[in-house]
Parts: C-alpha cells; sequence; structure tokens
C-alpha cells in the first residue's frame, strides 16, 4: 500500500466531462512517487513492544501497530506529516484482552474468507463441516480470533506466525509479515496445509478505511455478485455504472456489501481535503466492499475494503 500526498487539486467543474477529467487527474496524481519529508518531519520513533502488547513499527513516512494477541490485528497504521499522524484506517481506541476484533483497523482473513452457507460445502467428493466460530456462522477463519506468536521484530518490520496443526478440518500453520518500505506498507501472508487431505484455502486482509464526507474510490471491476439476506453470493451480475469505480467516485449513499469481479488487482482512495491518496495493490482476482449507509460523516464512519483469493 503506497501512501501518496497530491500537489494540486483541480478546480470543482460544473459540467460531467470536466468532472470526470477531475477524477482522472486525482487518480494519476495517486499513481505519483510519494512526496518526501522536508525539514519539518519529526524524529522518527524506532520500533518496539509497547506495555499493552502492541508492536510499533515506523520509519519517516508511516506509522504502524500490531497486536500479535489479538488476531495478528492492526490496531492503527499512520501517515507522518509534518510532525503529526494522519490515520490512514480507522484507529482502535486501546486495544486491550477484551477488544472486539471488529474493532482493530485491520485483521488477517484466513484460512477462508467471508461465509460459509450452513457451515457446510461438498469438496473432491467429501462433505466438510466448518464449525461456527463467530454468533451462529463460520466466519473469516480463526486467524483473526487467535493469538498469534513473534517470530521476528526489527524498527520497520515483524514477521508473526500462527499455528493450527491440531484443527479440525483446517489443520495448518500461517505466518504474517508486515513491512514498512519508504511511503509502502507491505502485507503478505503464507498457509500451509498441515493436513492429511486436500482442501479449498483462502487468504486476505480486513482494513477498515477512514471514510470522510468526500472520501473517492477507484477500483475498476466489471462485474460483481449480489447478495441474499444472508449475505451470502446468489448470482453475479455486470456492475452497474455507479459501482463500476473506473475513476475516482464518490462512496456510495446505500449499503454496499459484495464482491467484485474482473478487477485489474488495483485500487485508490482519495480523501480530497485531507490532500491524501491510498493505493492498494493485491495479487487477487477479485474485491469485497462493505460500506454501510453513511448517515454522519466523521472518523467513525467507515468503509471497507477486502481482497481476497
Amino acid at each position: 500500500m503506497t501512501v501518496a500526498r497530491t500537489e494540486q487539486r483541480p478546480n470543482p467543474a460544473s459540467t460531467s466531462q470536466a468532472q470526470a477529467n477531475a477524477r482522472r487527474s486525482r487518480l494519476a496524481a495517486a499513481a505519483e512517487p510519494p512526496i518526501r519529508p522536508g525539514p519539518s518531519t519529526a524524529v522518527v520513533a524506532m520500533g518496539g513492544t509497547n506495555a499493552d502488547g502492541c508492536i510499533t513499527l515506523a520509519n519517516a513516512h508511516l506509522r504502524l501497530e500490531l497486536a500479535p494477541s489479538l488476531g495478528g490485528g492492526i490496531t492503527r497504521f499512520d501517515w507522518r506529516h509534518e510532525g503529526a499522524l494522519v490515520p490512514i484506517f480507522r484507529p482502535c481506541v486501546e486495544p486491550g484482552p477484551d477488544t472486539d476484533p471488529n474493532q482493530l483497523a485491520c485483521y488477517p482473513l484466513l484460512p477462508y474468507s467471508n461465509r460459509i452457507g450452513n457451515g457446510h460445502f461438498q469438496f473432491s467428493g467429501r462433505s466438510i463441516d466448518i464449525p461456527c466460530n463467530h454468533v451462529d456462522e463460520p466466519l473469516h477463519g480463526d486467524g483473526w480470533l487467535g493469538a498469534w506468536e513473534v517470530e521476528e521484530e526489527e524498527s520497520a518490520r515483524v514477521r508473526l506466525t500462527l499455528d493450527r496443526s491440531g484443527g479440525k478440518p483446517y489443520s495448518f500453520r500461517a505466518a504474517q509479515t508486515c513491512a514498512l518500505k519508504e511511503a509502502t506498507l507491505v502485507v503478505t501472508l503464507d498457509v500451509q496445509n498441515t493436513g492429511d487431505e486436500a482442501l479449498p484455502f483462502g487468504l486476505g486482509l480486513h482494513p477498515f478505511l477512514m471514510r470522510e464526507a468526500d472520501t473517492e474510490l477507484s477500483a475498476a471491476a466489471s462485474g460483481l455478485w449480489l447478495c441474499g439476506e444472508d449475505w451470502l453470493p446468489v448470482r453475479h451480475v455486470p456492475a452497474p455504472p455507479a459501482w463500476q469505480f473506473g475513476v475516482a467516485y464518490p462512496m456510495p449513499s446505500e449499503m454496499v456489501n459484495n464482491a467484485f469481479t474482473g478487477w485489474s488487482g488495483r485500487t485508490s482512495v482519495l480523501w480530497p481535503k485531507r490532500r491524501l491518496s491510498l493505493t492498494i495493490a493485491a495479487d487477487t482476482d477479485y474485491y469485497v466492499l462493505y460500506a454501510p449507509p453513511a448517515r454522519i460523516f466523521s472518523a467513525s464512519s467507515r468503509s471497507i475494503i477486502r481482497s481476497t483469493r
């Protein structure tokens, strides 16, 4: 993920063509190399483990906090600008042992993501039952609910591991590496099947992005899956114009909770008033966008782009 600050913002246009050109300009600006810190940049705090068990990674551009005991989740991810921290992910306030994982800023999804209907599926002629782990359904695997071990730790890089070798039906070992490389956060997930039989595995990240009144999204996709009342996909359709996100486009006011297909693997989120943009690149075939209706735009409002494979 690369954070870039744009140099200029085009003036509002009165015609739809001018607005489209402005959005393309902002998207192009998001792809430019990030601005380097100037003399006013604060001294970089070195990484380390805090009293609450969180690990801090930092460099001249970014600051990241993780909680290995809370599903290996990220508690906050900030851009460092003129001595201040500008939140990119919705920060988790005072993380502790009783923190709901959905209050984290981001967490890993494995060995599967999303829901599994009725906790059951067929694979290679076998009947596979998945235990419920969230209310009354299997949701996002169990990586986000377990305590991860710290295998390697540096000032701008950490590697966490999770051993679920005795799990049923999924027996696996997983690793998550987070590294700050200038203005880019690189997150790598690995999973190894340690069971005796083959199973379909999934990997993904679940970031909660800051949402404001002017937040725009560019995540071009040609299709999407419609969902039923249980949020499981029921039918694949072409993406409607308002949800194609071919150029930077305002977030929809209605509920969105869909998997988008025909994705290039590249997404940009823009915050015009903050003169900030985030580019997300992932080696995945589709992404999931969850954006509840935003009646009040504030730091507590949220939208989620989840890339999975």
